[in-house]
């Protein structure tokens, strides 16, 4: 049966430019679909969203034995979860530290301003290397207290990673598995030491803060820290550029959009959740069932592995009002851009800061600006999707 390819076709390289009318055709014949590969494709919000709140869906690889070492806590389940999150939160937002993302926003602004200041009339850019990439990477390294001269070495390192986390049925992922593993400990490393260098002497970096902790019971062990700065780093940019990316491709393929944005910046906050929905920067994440779990009619076994298709459920008719119809102006739009449950994005708050103030600043610089190329070559993941460039005639 074609719906058993549905996840094969919808990761395959050739769908990345538009992957909807696959996950339309998944709806149709979901709302759970069993793969060829015996994993199991859901598809439609509400199945999504309940499932991102069962505690019997775990995150965890090791339920499936895939991997020895503790994943960070994005991929773990409560407890540890829990502990690890919160020990990561104390640096970065509420209750703890409140005012860390607002603290930023004039870095950013100032950030987002050094960037484009090159951009003249007239001139061809790539949004995503002279913008999207450097803005998020930037921000997320003054966050930790990564010195400057040193954020192009995150580049090659968080490409590796990345790969390694896509989904990709049928395929052999050993190799790419085993590179992420290489990577992420070159890079826990390089973070750990940066980290023991602010030991005793503190300054406002969150690796200083992690190093001094003055609560014994609240202080991440060397491992702890290492996974928990690789994923703030990694998340903290990854998804943000991707967001800043498809919401320029999308504004700039509906003029009418970024006029009406260009002359009522007031509506920029909603937008961006619009582009959060319409444009996710994820597209699905895979959990693993620790009991059978029926969803709709179909059991889906434990130790499975069950991919939640969020790019779906945001363009599901049964939850969103003509879902295939970017609105800016959308009000009821509780969205999966950022996952739901206990995995909610930690970072949510500062991307949709820097999707703003990145938005906001450059609206007005696109005048009459075109896409040189659409549909624009993709990066090769389907889990993140997004342009890997967006070569654009000012």
């Amino acid at each position: 049966m074609d719906s058993e390819t549905l996840l094969a076709r919808i990761t395959d390289y050739a769908s990345r430019p538009d992957p909807y009318p696959l996950y339309a055709e998944l709806r149709a014949a979901g709302p759970v679909v069993r793969q060829a590969d015996d994993s199991y494709l859901i598809g439609t919000y509400h199945e999504i969203a309940a499932l991102l709140h069962d505690p019997r869906m775990s995150a965890d690889p090791r339920t499936r034995g895939k991997v020895t070492r503790k994943p960070p806590f994005l991929r773990l389940d409560d407890p540890e979860h829990h502990r690890l999150r919160t020990l990561a939160m104390r640096p970065f937002g509420p209750p703890h530290s409140p005012g860390r993302v607002d603290a930023m926003r004039g870095e950013i602004d100032r950030i987002t301003e050094e960037l484009l200041a090159p951009f003249e009339a007239g001139r061809r850019i790539d949004v995503v290397d002279d913008f999207a990439y450097p803005l998020p990477v930037s921000v997320i390294c003054r966050l930790l207290g990564v010195p400057r001269e040193d954020e192009p070495l995150f580049r090659a390192w968080s490409d590796t990673l990345v790969t390694a986390a896509d989904v990709r049925p049928g395929q052999e992922t050993t190799e790419a598995e085993e590179a992420g593993e290489q990577a992420r400990t070159e890079m826990g490393g390089y973070l750990v030491d940066l980290a023991e260098q602010r030991r005793g002497s503190p300054d406002d970096a969150m690796l200083s803060a992690f190093v001094n902790e003055p609560d014994p019971a609240l202080r991440l062990t060397r491992e702890e820290l290492a996974e928990t700065a690789v994923l703030l780093l990694i998340a903290g940019h990854e998804t943000t550029v991707n967001l800043i990316a498809n919401g320029v491709l999308t504004l700039l393929r509906r003029p009418e959009h970024l006029d009406h944005l260009r002359r009522d910046p007031g509506l920029l906050p909603r937008a961006v959740e619009e582009l959060l929905r319409y444009e996710p920067p994820v597209h699905m994440r895979e959990r693993i069932p620790h009991a059978d779990i029926d969803v709709a009619g179909t059991t889906i076994p434990a130790g499975a592995s069950a991919v939640l298709a969020l790019a779906s459920g945001n363009r599901d008719p049964l939850r969103f009002h003509d879902p295939d119809r970017f609105d800016p102006t959308r009000a009821d739009n509780q969205h999966l851009g950022f996952g739901s449950g206990i995995h909610l994005c930690y970072g949510g708050p500062l991307a949709r800061v820097e999707a703003q103030a990145a938005l906001g600043a450059l609206i007005p610089r696109l005048g009459a600006a075109r896409l040189v190329q659409d549909p624009p070559p993709y990066r090769q993941n389907a889990m993140l999707r997004g342009p890997r460039h967006l070569p654009v005639q000012l």
